[in-house]
């Protein structure tokens, strides 16, 4: 009977915790000292090292290719193409030429998915290099640089296309070849080349080179020069040409397809261009003023501001007699039927006509940082660190007068509860909830996470409403109701400061930037989605833009785009166990632990692939540990 007893009492034991797992599922012997890991978009896993560089494939046994013919590869000489299978290695120093530095040739374009070298340039007679740019969905690549030993011949182009890694074309872009010149008549490169249909328009030091993608002769040159980056408008007819000049400012300007230059003279834009969007009524341009040092000691120091202009696209004259003031970094930006809203990161709100009349009565002051600014049946909702309100679109009149205070947290979330018609506002301490029909604003919920935390992230599920940070998780019901708080101790701030992500619940670097991009720099403004919600409607965007290109691992990618996370309903939290530091796997609905991965370092390093399910931990020297985490 006591043998009985006691085997029940382990079976409820057992029962009643979590797997624990310290054999991972795969081991990868990558060798040499390992720099970082890298989650691509493709899914694939970069190593990168004394060994050179090695991709992983997730559920793969081994990685499915080693690239060591450059010896050590180091995190600056790997440039990753957003949203596409490629990455760019660059490797060697540099050797000056009149009026430009070229770097080495060693540039390598490798699809890690295929684990294929799709263009090398030493393999195509490149001696030197200023330009190597990925033209997508064209799926080409566009050289500038060197290929000839001969001095004189220093510039030229070649297109060449990414799946079969053929050249289009090649064309030598100095046109006074064979001619007595000085170094300084020399076209070098001045920026990064731009590919229209079946030209390709390369800016130089003396004008920008039109050549032929087909065949690689020259059809035109002008003399616009010093162009850094180059744009078209839908037509393809008119390009714009963006000079970034020493001081900081730049210049634009404007030319036909065919080289003629549209407008008199160039546009002189004060500040760094950050948005410039082609309307029906002219250009809408933001541009960003720094002052005192260098831009990014400006911004964190807050020294700056944005400026907005609105030109006549015929002609480049400014369409507004006074610009409208900042008074600081813009920070959503919104193109609408009847105007432009915009708001700015130190906080304030305004709506501005095409013809440079306000539409708002008066700017609308808000908080600092704007996290949300999105339309509802009410109007438009904001959410800052530390008010929220709904304004009138067109008027710029309130809901509120005094508009939602709350004491400013270390993180302010929102949601969009359907089924309740309301908008959710987690303060770090309590959950505010906004009718979204009448407007009328209530207090759900007061809560508190422990570890002086409060929560980054916010959802919708159908267990309730979830709640959570780095350490806490919290499942409310519809009414507010606590469901379960799960707290676990995070291992040490100097652990903790080198995790990788942080909790593994987060999204991957693309989808990140992909929702940033629609909330920060998008151009027109949409309805509310939570962020599970943007990461979708992201996701299937980018699915359907891969279908447009034609290539094997373009097909991969839009299966894993289409895909649903295999954590979805799971986060893990990194904190002490029983066995040393490791991961426990908490399931969202029910807050239980349903599995714990024993990692046995004070300081992991990791990466999570949470579409696939897999965790990639540095586990020794030269060797990373994968551990499936759907099972």
């Amino acid at each position: 009977m006591k043998k009985l007893s006691f085997l029940l009492l382990a079976v409820i034991f057992l029962a009643g915790n979590a797997w624990s797992q310290t054999a991972p599922t795969f081991k990868y012997e990558i060798g040499g000292k390992i720099e970082k890991m890298t989650l691509t978009d493709a899914g694939v896993l970069l190593v990168n090292g004394s060994s050179g560089l090695s991709g992983i494939r997730p559920g793969a046994s081994s990685p499915h290719f080693s690239f060591a013919e450059y010896g050590k590869i180091k995190e600056e000489e790997m440039e990753l193409v957003p949203l596409s299978p490629y990455i760019i290695l660059t490797q060697g120093g540099a050797s000056q030429i009149p009026g430009t530095i070229f770097a080495n040739s060693k540039r390598t374009v490798i699809d890690v998915i295929t684990g294929e070298k799709v263009f090398v340039t030493e393999e195509n007679g490149w001696k030197q290099i200023a330009q190597l740019k990925i033209f997508l969905p064209e799926n080409k690549v566009v050289v500038v640089g060197n290929r000839e030993k001969r001095e004189e011949e220093v510039l030229a182009v070649g297109i060449y296309d990414l799946a079969s890694g053929k050249q289009e074309g090649f064309a030598k872009l100095d046109p006074n070849i064979g001619k007595v010149r000085s170094g300084a008549a020399i076209p070098m490169s001045s920026g990064a080349p731009f590919l229209l249909q079946n030209q390709v328009f390369v800016p130089t030091t003396k004008g920008v080179i039109c050549a032929n993608v087909k065949d690689g002769g020259i059809i035109w040159q002008n003399e616009i020069k010093n162009v850094t980056s180059m744009i078209a408008d839908n037509t393809g007819n008119e390009i714009y040409g963006f000079e970034e000049r020493s001081n900081g400012d730049t210049r634009i300007h404007k030319f036909g397809k065919d080289g003629r230059e549209l407008w008199d003279k160039e546009r002189k834009i004060k500040g760094s261009i950050t948005r410039f969007q082609i309307l029906p009524q002219g250009l809408a341009i933001v541009s960003d003023v720094f002052k005192g040092g260098s831009s990014l000691v400006s911004q964190i120091g807050g020294s700056g501001e944005s400026k907005i202009a609105f030109l006549d696209a015929s002609n480049g004259e400014d369409l507004w007699e006074k610009a409208p003031k900042t008074k600081g970094y813009v920070q959503h930006f919104y193109v609408m039927e009847d105007g432009i809203l915009f708001g700015i990161a130190e906080g304030g709100i305004n709506k501005i006509k095409f013809d440079g009349t306000p539409l708002f009565k008066k700017p609308i002051d808000t908080g600092a940082n704007i996290h949300t600014m999105a339309t509802t049946p009410q109007g438009m909702i904001y959410i800052t660190d530390t008010d929220a309100n709904i304004i009138n679109l067109t008027t710029g009149d309130s809901k509120w007068k005094k508009g939602i205070q709350y004491k400013k947290a270390t993180a302010v979330t929102s949601a969009y509860d359907a089924a309740k018609g309301r908008y959710l506002i987690s303060t770090g301490e309590e959950i505010l909830a906004i009718d979204e029909n009448t407007g009328d604003l209530s207090t759900l919920a007061k809560f508190k996470f422990d570890g002086k935390e409060s929560p980054y992230t916010m959802g919708i599920r159908s267990s309730g409403i979830y709640l959570a940070s780095d350490q806490n998780m919290m499942l409310l019901n519809s009414e507010g109701k606590e469901n379960y708080h799960v707290f676990h101790k995070a291992p040490g701030q100097s652990t903790f400061a080198k995790v990788a992500l942080g909790a593994l619940s987060v999204a991957s670097a693309a989808v990140s930037a992909a929702a940033a991009s629609q909330s920060t720099y998008s151009y027109y403004i949409g309805e509310y989605n939570s962020a599970d919600a943007m990461r979708a409607k992201n996701n299937a965007a980018a699915a359907e833009s891969f279908a447009n290109i034609a290539s094997v691992s373009y097909g991969e990618m839009t299966k894993r785009f289409k895909a649903t996370m295999a954590t979805a309903n799971d986060q893990f939290i990194l904190t002490d166990l029983s066995d040393g530091v490791g991961l426990v796997k908490v399931n969202k609905d029910s807050g239980k632990t349903e599995k714990e991965i024993i990692l046995k370092d004070k300081k992991p390093v990791y990466e999570v692939d949470d579409i696939e399910g897999y965790l990639y931990y540095l586990s020794g020297n030269g060797v990373i540990s994968a551990f499936d985490l759907k099972k």
